[in-house]
């Protein structure tokens, strides 16, 4: 399984701006802002609501007044009252694809994936006590533990087609590959290695570094996916490939850093997996 970097970036321009475009992207960052508060300001008003009445009786109109906003505005921002309780998701998506975006080039793709997932953390990060409370609400309620569930969803889409577009090509010929599988197993560890430390956060009433919980579990996620994901992104292949004995073989060069797997294309994926890992135990 290779990746591979599309160096095929647009050039940045190095002309200046010209100045009617100034005021056009402070006022949208105005209106990005705004609309922002609006959303935090309704998500608490249903929170409080969902607290003390219940969330089965709690009703849009109710949730809409006790914002100070008509029932209307809340439509604007949400569809349903359960989306009320996670206004950030739909921004932090953003972000965090952004973040794929811009990667560099050098960067392995699932330290991309590991980068783009923080942003989720740093919006629990930045409210904890909202957070907690949040967490507790959506044990309570079925309905909002759906929604939760919907919302991490959309990040495991998002990082395997991140993951699936940096394949190389030219390493698989073959269509009926295991890229797609590797590729959603690959993002959904990283996406669980997060959930596992944020909901020990969450437990633990956000107290802690959780930053730091978060770097250790994506190092094991690293260690168990990053070799045989990335293992081998560039080189060519092995001139012995082509002869190779049913089953897989594998040489590694401690000194180049280096590892190169030789498997016939028949060889059931979780035999290569552990001729590489038998290989690197042994450099």
């Amino acid at each position: 399984m290779q990746y591979v970097r599309d160096m095929s970036q647009p050039a940045k321009s190095a002309r200046t701006p010209v100045t009617p475009d100034a005021p056009e992207s402070a006022a949208g960052s105005r209106a990005a802002a705004q609309r922002l508060k609006m959303r935090r300001e309704l998500a608490a008003a249903a929170m409080e609501l969902f607290a003390t009445k219940g969330y089965e009786a709690t009703t849009v109109d109710e949730i809409a007044a006790a914002a100070g906003v008509a029932r209307r505005t809340f439509f604007r921002h949400f569809r349903s009252k359960e989306e009320a309780i996670f206004p950030d998701h739909d921004d932090t998506l953003i972000r965090a694809e952004a973040v794929l975006n811009a990667a560099p080039a050098h960067e392995h793709p699932l330290d991309t994936v590991c980068r783009g997932i923080k942003e989720v953390m740093k919006m629990y990060a930045a409210r904890p006590e909202i957070s907690v409370a949040r967490y507790k609400l959506t044990r309570e309620v079925p309905t909002l533990r759906e929604a939760e569930i919907a919302s991490v969803a959309r990040y495991e889409r998002l990082f395997t087609r991140y993951l699936l577009g940096h394949f190389d090509e030219h390493a698989h010929a073959d269509d009926a590959n295991d890229d797609p599988l590797l590729a959603e197993v690959a993002a959904s560890a990283v996406v669980t290695a997060h959930n596992h430390v944020l909901r020990r956060w969450l437990r633990a009433g956000g107290q802690g570094d959780v930053e730091a919980q978060l770097d250790h579990a994506f190092a094991i996620v690293r260690k168990t996916f990053g070799t045989g994901i990335g293992a081998g992104r560039g080189t060519a292949p092995h001139p012995a490939s082509a002869g190779a004995s049913a089953g897989a073989s594998a040489l590694s060069s401690v000194e180049g850093e280096v590892l190169v797997t030789v498997a016939r294309t028949d060889a059931p994926l979780h035999e290569v997996m552990r001729t590489i890992e038998q290989a690197l135990k042994e450099r």
